[in-house]
Protein backbone atom coordinates (compact mmCIF):
# COMPACT_ATOMS: atom_id res chain seq x y z
CA UNK A 1 0.00 0.00 0.00
CA UNK A 2 1.76 3.43 -0.65
CA UNK A 3 1.99 5.90 2.15
CA UNK A 4 -1.37 7.85 1.95
CA UNK A 5 -1.54 11.24 3.66
CA UNK A 6 -3.75 10.94 7.03
CA UNK A 7 -6.60 12.10 7.92
CA UNK A 8 -6.91 15.25 10.31
CA UNK A 9 -9.70 16.84 11.93
CA UNK A 10 -10.39 20.38 13.79
CA UNK A 11 -10.26 18.74 17.32
CA UNK A 12 -6.76 17.49 16.86
CA UNK A 13 -7.16 13.81 15.88
CA UNK A 14 -5.27 12.42 13.56
CA UNK A 15 -6.18 9.05 11.67
CA UNK A 16 -4.90 6.90 8.72
CA UNK A 17 -7.00 6.39 5.90
CA UNK A 18 -8.95 3.03 5.84
CA UNK A 19 -11.80 1.63 3.79
CA UNK A 20 -13.96 2.24 7.01
CA UNK A 21 -13.16 5.91 8.32
CA UNK A 22 -15.12 8.61 6.92
CA UNK A 23 -15.36 11.16 9.59
CA UNK A 24 -13.65 12.16 13.08
CA UNK A 25 -14.46 9.44 16.40
CA UNK A 26 -15.90 13.56 17.30
CA UNK A 27 -18.22 13.52 14.34
CA UNK A 28 -16.38 16.20 12.60
CA UNK A 29 -15.15 16.05 9.20
CA UNK A 30 -11.56 15.11 8.17
CA UNK A 31 -9.06 17.09 5.99
CA UNK A 32 -5.67 15.67 4.70
CA UNK A 33 -2.29 16.65 6.50
CA UNK A 34 -1.00 19.61 4.34
CA UNK A 35 1.86 18.68 1.68
CA UNK A 36 3.89 20.07 -0.34
CA UNK A 37 2.59 20.22 -4.29
CA UNK A 38 4.72 18.18 -6.67
CA UNK A 39 5.01 20.33 -9.77
CA UNK A 40 6.15 18.17 -12.82
CA UNK A 41 3.14 17.63 -15.42
CA UNK A 42 4.10 14.99 -17.76
CA UNK A 43 4.05 16.25 -21.10
CA UNK A 44 2.01 14.64 -23.73
CA UNK A 45 -0.40 13.40 -21.20
CA UNK A 46 -3.96 15.36 -21.64
CA UNK A 47 -5.90 13.56 -18.48
CA UNK A 48 -5.84 15.13 -14.88
CA UNK A 49 -3.25 12.19 -14.00
CA UNK A 50 -0.71 14.30 -15.94
CA UNK A 51 -0.05 16.00 -12.33
CA UNK A 52 0.25 12.34 -10.98
CA UNK A 53 3.05 13.47 -8.84
CA UNK A 54 0.42 15.44 -7.44
CA UNK A 55 -2.41 13.46 -6.15
CA UNK A 56 -1.48 11.10 -3.43
CA UNK A 57 -3.02 7.87 -5.22
CA UNK A 58 -2.39 6.06 -7.70
CA UNK A 59 -5.05 5.73 -9.81
CA UNK A 60 -3.81 6.17 -13.80
CA UNK A 61 -5.20 2.82 -14.16
CA UNK A 62 -8.63 3.80 -13.65
CA UNK A 63 -8.85 6.98 -15.89
CA UNK A 64 -11.25 7.24 -18.40
CA UNK A 65 -9.81 10.13 -19.52
CA UNK A 66 -10.67 12.86 -17.55
CA UNK A 67 -9.19 16.15 -17.15
CA UNK A 68 -7.83 19.10 -19.71
CA UNK A 69 -11.10 20.42 -20.37
CA UNK A 70 -10.85 22.91 -23.02
CA UNK A 71 -10.73 26.87 -21.64
CA UNK A 72 -12.65 28.74 -23.99
CA UNK A 73 -13.28 32.78 -24.32
CA UNK A 74 -16.61 33.80 -23.63
CA UNK A 75 -16.11 36.08 -26.56
CA UNK A 76 -19.18 37.86 -26.27
CA UNK A 77 -19.41 42.25 -26.57
CA UNK A 78 -18.56 43.06 -22.71
CA UNK A 79 -17.14 39.72 -21.77
CA UNK A 80 -13.46 40.44 -22.47
CA UNK A 81 -11.42 38.26 -20.17
CA UNK A 82 -14.43 35.54 -19.30
CA UNK A 83 -13.03 32.16 -19.94
CA UNK A 84 -15.16 29.45 -19.70
CA UNK A 85 -13.68 25.86 -18.81
CA UNK A 86 -15.98 23.39 -20.27
CA UNK A 87 -15.88 20.97 -17.80
CA UNK A 88 -19.68 19.01 -18.64
CA UNK A 89 -17.15 17.52 -21.77
CA UNK A 90 -15.45 15.19 -19.07
CA UNK A 91 -16.42 11.34 -19.61
CA UNK A 92 -19.63 11.43 -16.96
CA UNK A 93 -20.50 15.06 -17.79
CA UNK A 94 -19.17 17.18 -15.15
CA UNK A 95 -16.60 18.12 -13.21
CA UNK A 96 -17.06 15.56 -10.29
CA UNK A 97 -15.30 12.92 -12.54
CA UNK A 98 -11.68 14.98 -10.98
CA UNK A 99 -12.92 13.70 -7.46
CA UNK A 100 -14.59 10.62 -8.04
CA UNK A 101 -11.60 9.29 -9.71
CA UNK A 102 -9.38 9.84 -7.03
CA UNK A 103 -12.24 8.58 -4.67
CA UNK A 104 -12.70 5.15 -6.13
CA UNK A 105 -8.51 4.37 -6.54
CA UNK A 106 -8.06 5.22 -2.87
CA UNK A 107 -10.81 2.65 -2.31
CA UNK A 108 -9.45 0.21 -4.25
CA UNK A 109 -5.82 0.65 -2.78
CA UNK A 110 -7.87 0.21 0.70
CA UNK A 111 -9.15 -2.90 -0.32
CA UNK A 112 -12.82 -1.61 -0.39
CA UNK A 113 -14.91 -3.94 -2.43
CA UNK A 114 -18.48 -1.95 -2.05
CA UNK A 115 -19.19 1.55 -2.42
CA UNK A 116 -21.51 3.93 -1.38
CA UNK A 117 -22.20 7.15 -2.04
CA UNK A 118 -24.87 9.73 -1.93
CA UNK A 119 -25.53 12.92 -4.67
CA UNK A 120 -28.01 15.21 -6.24
CA UNK A 121 -27.14 13.60 -9.36
CA UNK A 122 -23.72 13.54 -11.28
CA UNK A 123 -21.17 12.95 -8.16
CA UNK A 124 -23.42 9.62 -8.04
CA UNK A 125 -22.88 9.12 -11.89
CA UNK A 126 -19.22 9.75 -11.43
CA UNK A 127 -19.27 7.17 -8.90
CA UNK A 128 -21.13 4.62 -10.17
CA UNK A 129 -18.90 4.49 -13.56
CA UNK A 130 -15.77 4.52 -12.09
CA UNK A 131 -16.92 1.72 -9.83
CA UNK A 132 -17.92 0.16 -12.81
CA UNK A 133 -14.35 0.96 -14.23
CA UNK A 134 -12.80 -1.09 -10.99
CA UNK A 135 -14.76 -3.72 -10.98
CA UNK A 136 -16.34 -2.67 -7.21
CA UNK A 137 -20.32 -2.88 -6.38
CA UNK A 138 -22.11 0.79 -6.03
CA UNK A 139 -24.78 1.80 -3.96
CA UNK A 140 -25.86 5.48 -5.07
CA UNK A 141 -28.51 7.26 -2.79
CA UNK A 142 -30.48 10.43 -4.43
CA UNK A 143 -33.16 12.53 -3.53
CA UNK A 144 -36.82 12.20 -5.28
CA UNK A 145 -36.64 14.03 -7.78
CA UNK A 146 -33.17 13.76 -9.47
CA UNK A 147 -33.31 13.91 -13.26
CA UNK A 148 -34.74 10.21 -14.62
CA UNK A 149 -31.66 10.95 -16.92
CA UNK A 150 -28.99 10.78 -14.56
CA UNK A 151 -30.46 7.83 -12.91
CA UNK A 152 -30.47 6.15 -16.16
CA UNK A 153 -26.86 6.94 -15.92
CA UNK A 154 -26.00 5.70 -13.28
CA UNK A 155 -28.10 2.57 -13.75
CA UNK A 156 -26.28 1.83 -16.87
CA UNK A 157 -22.88 1.62 -15.52
CA UNK A 158 -24.71 -1.23 -12.99
CA UNK A 159 -24.72 0.80 -9.81
CA UNK A 160 -28.19 0.49 -7.40
CA UNK A 161 -30.19 3.02 -7.40
CA UNK A 162 -32.18 3.88 -4.03
CA UNK A 163 -34.25 6.97 -4.20
CA UNK A 164 -34.80 9.39 -0.64
CA UNK A 165 -37.96 10.87 -0.20
CA UNK A 166 -36.71 14.03 0.97
CA UNK A 167 -34.09 16.54 1.12
CA UNK A 168 -30.33 15.90 0.07
CA UNK A 169 -29.79 16.46 3.88
CA UNK A 170 -32.19 13.30 4.47
CA UNK A 171 -30.60 11.45 1.50
CA UNK A 172 -26.94 11.65 2.83
CA UNK A 173 -28.49 10.48 6.55
CA UNK A 174 -29.66 7.32 4.43
CA UNK A 175 -26.10 6.81 2.83
CA UNK A 176 -24.38 7.12 6.33
CA UNK A 177 -26.93 5.07 8.16
CA UNK A 178 -25.88 2.31 5.19
CA UNK A 179 -22.03 2.87 4.99
CA UNK A 180 -22.51 2.43 8.95
CA UNK A 181 -24.87 -0.67 8.98
CA UNK A 182 -22.29 -2.66 6.02
CA UNK A 183 -19.09 -1.25 6.73
CA UNK A 184 -18.63 -0.15 2.98
CA UNK A 185 -16.95 2.67 1.78
CA UNK A 186 -18.19 6.02 1.70
CA UNK A 187 -17.44 7.05 -1.43
CA UNK A 188 -18.58 10.72 -0.07
CA UNK A 189 -17.54 14.36 -2.23
CA UNK A 190 -18.41 15.63 0.97
CA UNK A 191 -16.29 14.06 3.81
CA UNK A 192 -13.61 12.41 2.05
CA UNK A 193 -11.26 15.06 1.56
CA UNK A 194 -9.79 13.23 -1.07
CA UNK A 195 -12.51 14.29 -3.46
CA UNK A 196 -10.38 17.66 -3.12
CA UNK A 197 -7.24 16.27 -4.79
CA UNK A 198 -9.11 15.47 -7.50
CA UNK A 199 -11.09 18.60 -8.24
CA UNK A 200 -7.99 20.72 -7.40
CA UNK A 201 -6.46 19.11 -11.07
CA UNK A 202 -8.82 22.15 -12.40
CA UNK A 203 -6.98 25.06 -10.54
CA UNK A 204 -3.57 23.20 -12.27
CA UNK A 205 -4.95 23.32 -15.60
CA UNK A 206 -6.41 26.78 -15.19
CA UNK A 207 -2.61 27.85 -14.43
CA UNK A 208 -1.32 25.88 -17.52
CA UNK A 209 -3.90 26.84 -20.06
CA UNK A 210 -3.43 30.64 -19.12
CA UNK A 211 0.17 30.62 -19.64
CA UNK A 212 1.49 30.06 -16.42
CA UNK A 213 -0.27 32.58 -14.45
CA UNK A 214 -3.50 32.92 -12.15
CA UNK A 215 -6.34 34.52 -13.24
CA UNK A 216 -7.54 37.28 -10.83
CA UNK A 217 -11.38 35.52 -10.19
CA UNK A 218 -12.82 32.21 -10.16
CA UNK A 219 -16.65 32.21 -10.07
CA UNK A 220 -17.65 29.01 -8.80
CA UNK A 221 -21.13 27.36 -7.69
CA UNK A 222 -21.25 26.98 -4.44
CA UNK A 223 -23.64 23.68 -2.66
CA UNK A 224 -21.02 21.81 -1.11
CA UNK A 225 -18.51 23.38 -2.40
CA UNK A 226 -16.27 20.47 -3.73
CA UNK A 227 -14.95 23.12 -6.89
CA UNK A 228 -14.18 25.45 -4.47
CA UNK A 229 -12.19 23.66 -2.01
CA UNK A 230 -10.70 21.92 -4.78
CA UNK A 231 -9.60 25.29 -6.68
CA UNK A 232 -8.41 26.95 -3.75
CA UNK A 233 -6.02 23.72 -2.72
CA UNK A 234 -4.52 24.18 -6.14
CA UNK A 235 -3.75 27.49 -6.25
CA UNK A 236 -2.71 27.11 -2.78
CA UNK A 237 -0.20 24.54 -3.86
CA UNK A 238 0.85 26.47 -6.34
CA UNK A 239 2.09 29.39 -4.64
CA UNK A 240 3.47 27.40 -1.78
CA UNK A 241 5.86 25.81 -4.51
CA UNK A 242 6.66 29.45 -5.43
CA UNK A 243 4.71 29.08 -9.01
CA UNK A 244 2.16 32.22 -8.34
CA UNK A 245 2.17 34.71 -5.84
CA UNK A 246 -1.15 35.12 -5.33
CA UNK A 247 -4.58 33.57 -5.09
CA UNK A 248 -7.14 34.21 -7.27
CA UNK A 249 -10.42 36.03 -5.47
CA UNK A 250 -13.04 33.37 -5.07
CA UNK A 251 -16.57 34.07 -6.06
CA UNK A 252 -19.16 31.74 -4.60
CA UNK A 253 -22.12 31.12 -6.60
CA UNK A 254 -25.19 30.23 -4.70
CA UNK A 255 -29.14 30.04 -6.27
CA UNK A 256 -31.25 32.47 -4.48
CA UNK A 257 -33.79 30.19 -3.30
CA UNK A 258 -31.08 27.83 -1.12
CA UNK A 259 -28.06 30.07 -0.18
CA UNK A 260 -26.93 29.54 3.34
CA UNK A 261 -23.57 30.00 2.96
CA UNK A 262 -24.16 33.79 1.18
CA UNK A 263 -26.56 33.91 3.92
CA UNK A 264 -23.72 33.63 6.21
CA UNK A 265 -21.42 35.51 4.49
CA UNK A 266 -23.66 39.14 4.30
CA UNK A 267 -24.23 38.49 8.12
CA UNK A 268 -20.64 38.01 8.97
CA UNK A 269 -20.52 35.12 10.78
CA UNK A 270 -17.58 32.09 10.77
CA UNK A 271 -20.62 29.56 10.70
CA UNK A 272 -23.43 28.51 8.08
CA UNK A 273 -26.61 27.53 9.52
CA UNK A 274 -29.24 25.70 8.01
CA UNK A 275 -32.21 27.28 6.19
CA UNK A 276 -35.34 25.75 4.56
CA UNK A 277 -34.48 25.01 0.73
CA UNK A 278 -36.88 26.50 -1.67
CA UNK A 279 -37.46 24.98 -5.51
CA UNK A 280 -34.98 25.90 -7.40
CA UNK A 281 -33.77 24.87 -11.01
CA UNK A 282 -30.18 24.91 -9.99
CA UNK A 283 -30.90 21.05 -8.49
CA UNK A 284 -27.20 20.58 -8.13
CA UNK A 285 -26.56 23.24 -5.68
CA UNK A 286 -29.90 22.82 -3.41
CA UNK A 287 -28.09 22.46 -0.48
CA UNK A 288 -29.39 23.65 2.61
CA UNK A 289 -26.45 22.34 5.46
CA UNK A 290 -23.30 22.38 3.55
CA UNK A 291 -21.22 20.37 5.85
CA UNK A 292 -18.12 22.47 4.66
CA UNK A 293 -19.97 25.71 4.69
CA UNK A 294 -17.53 27.14 7.17
CA UNK A 295 -14.25 26.22 5.29
CA UNK A 296 -16.02 27.57 1.83
CA UNK A 297 -15.96 31.22 4.24
CA UNK A 298 -13.11 30.92 5.13
CA UNK A 299 -11.99 30.43 1.71
CA UNK A 300 -13.62 33.33 0.21
CA UNK A 301 -12.44 35.72 2.76
CA UNK A 302 -9.05 34.72 2.75
CA UNK A 303 -8.93 35.33 -0.57
CA UNK A 304 -10.62 38.47 -0.71
CA UNK A 305 -13.44 37.29 -2.41
CA UNK A 306 -17.59 37.49 -2.48
CA UNK A 307 -20.28 34.46 -1.95
CA UNK A 308 -23.67 35.80 -4.66
CA UNK A 309 -26.66 34.13 -5.06
CA UNK A 310 -28.19 34.31 -8.90
CA UNK A 311 -32.55 33.65 -9.34
CA UNK A 312 -33.95 31.02 -11.74
CA UNK A 313 -34.79 33.80 -14.20
CA UNK A 314 -31.04 34.89 -14.02
CA UNK A 315 -29.90 30.97 -14.76
CA UNK A 316 -32.47 30.51 -16.99
CA UNK A 317 -31.56 33.80 -18.82
CA UNK A 318 -27.50 32.48 -18.75
CA UNK A 319 -28.67 29.25 -19.68
CA UNK A 320 -30.10 30.59 -22.81
CA UNK A 321 -27.04 32.87 -23.68
CA UNK A 322 -24.44 29.89 -23.72
CA UNK A 323 -26.84 27.48 -25.79
CA UNK A 324 -26.98 30.46 -28.43
CA UNK A 325 -23.39 30.26 -28.61
CA UNK A 326 -23.14 26.88 -28.74
CA UNK A 327 -22.81 25.85 -25.15
CA UNK A 328 -25.37 23.30 -23.76
CA UNK A 329 -25.40 22.79 -19.77
CA UNK A 330 -27.79 21.60 -17.08
CA UNK A 331 -29.37 24.53 -15.43
CA UNK A 332 -26.71 24.02 -12.22
CA UNK A 333 -23.56 24.21 -14.89
CA UNK A 334 -25.26 27.75 -15.71
CA UNK A 335 -25.31 28.98 -12.18
CA UNK A 336 -21.29 30.58 -12.61
CA UNK A 337 -22.06 31.87 -15.45
CA UNK A 338 -25.03 33.64 -14.60
CA UNK A 339 -23.10 35.38 -11.82
CA UNK A 340 -20.12 36.19 -14.40
CA UNK A 341 -23.12 38.25 -16.36
CA UNK A 342 -23.96 40.29 -13.45
CA UNK A 343 -20.54 41.02 -11.97
CA UNK A 344 -19.69 42.40 -15.81
CA UNK A 345 -22.33 44.45 -16.41
CA UNK A 346 -22.97 45.49 -12.56
CA UNK A 347 -19.30 47.12 -12.86
CA UNK A 348 -18.34 44.82 -9.63
CA UNK A 349 -14.31 44.67 -9.00
CA UNK A 350 -14.63 40.77 -9.39
CA UNK A 351 -15.74 40.97 -12.81
CA UNK A 352 -12.12 42.85 -13.53
CA UNK A 353 -9.37 40.95 -15.25
CA UNK A 354 -9.22 37.86 -16.11
CA UNK A 355 -12.48 35.65 -14.96
CA UNK A 356 -12.67 31.95 -15.07
CA UNK A 357 -15.78 30.13 -14.66
CA UNK A 358 -17.22 26.81 -14.78
CA UNK A 359 -19.82 25.20 -17.08
CA UNK A 360 -20.13 22.33 -15.23
CA UNK A 361 -22.83 19.64 -16.29
CA UNK A 362 -24.11 18.65 -19.80
CA UNK A 363 -27.25 19.61 -20.65
CA UNK A 364 -28.00 16.04 -21.71
CA UNK A 365 -28.21 15.51 -17.96
CA UNK A 366 -31.47 17.65 -17.63
CA UNK A 367 -32.60 20.89 -19.02
CA UNK A 368 -34.63 23.55 -18.06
Amino acid sequence: MPDLPRYECSCGRSHAPTAERWRCDCGGTLDLAPTALSWSPRPGDHSLWRYEDAIPVPGRRLSLGEGMTPLIEASLHGEEGVRLKLEYVSPTGSFKDRGAVVLVALARVLGATRLVADSSGNAGTAVAAYAARAGVAAEIFVPSGTSEKKLLQIRGHGATVTVVEGSREDTARAAAERVEATGAFYASHVYNPYFYEGTKTYALEIFEQLGGTAPATLVLPAGNGTLVLGAHLGFAGLRAAGLVDRLPRIVAVQAEQCAPVAAAFAAGSDDVGPVAPGKTVAEGINIAAPARGARMLEIVRETGGAVVTVSDDEIGAAHAALAARGLWVEPTGAVAYAAVRRLRTGGSPFGEGTVVAPLCGSGLKASM
